[in-house]
């Protein structure tokens, strides 16, 4: 990575052009609490994205397509219950898509505001993007833009209302869900 510091704006002007998400670098993630207690982290394996960086950053343009079946959890159980009618209900809607809306940029720092379609449903998300750096691929000389995103949402919201109500009060899983978005960009081919 660099180690000069750089800004979303210089970097834009510096790479405007199209960019592809590096699938095999990227991590779209999220987490929930269990019993309202343990945090429980996924991640979707299967993403696809392009990222039209115009020069004046705000005007940049992103759209992602997730695989909904591609998600982990480290537990097969769970996994298959994710993919189910009772969450994701992957055989009917096997893709999830966010489409960016704004982009509002302060030095590396900024807000992404876009929709978020899961299960057919439309939903507003505000995402705050921090660009983490440009850097060169050792083996090609590519270069990759590097940033993390993050978020978060009511699952409800999508009609990811799947719960079980506790004995003692509560529910089984959180109702909010924080997105950690990792992502390397690479030039468009």
């Amino acid at each position: 990575m660099s180690n000069t510091l750089v800004t979303s704006a210089s970097v834009a002007t510096t790479h405007a052009g199209t960019w592809k998400v590096d699938p095999g670098h990227a991590e779209v993630g999220f987490v929930g609490r269990h019993f309202g207690l343990t945090r429980i982290r996924g991640w979707f394996m299967g993403v696809d994205g392009t990222v039209v960086l115009e020069p004046d950053v705000e005007q940049s343009v992103v759209e992602v397509v997730i695989d909904m079946a591609s998600v982990h959890s480290g537990d097969a159980t769970r996994d298959n219950h994710l993919r189910s009618a009772d969450m994701f209900d992957v055989t009917t809607h096997p893709t999830a898509t966010y489409r960016s809306t704004g982009v509002h940029v302060d030095g590396d720092r900024g807000r992404m505001d876009g929709t978020l379609t899961i299960k057919g449903v439309t939903r507003p998300v505000s995402l705050d993007v921090e660009l983490l750096g440009v850097a060169t691929e050792p083996s090609s000389g590519q270069q990759r833009l590097v940033f993390t995103a993050r978020g978060r949402i009511n699952r409800e919201d999508w009609g990811l209302t799947w719960n079980v109500v506790l004995e003692a009060g509560g529910l089984l899983v959180s109702k909010e869900i924080t997105l950690e978005i990792e992502v390397e960009l690479v030039p468009a081919a």
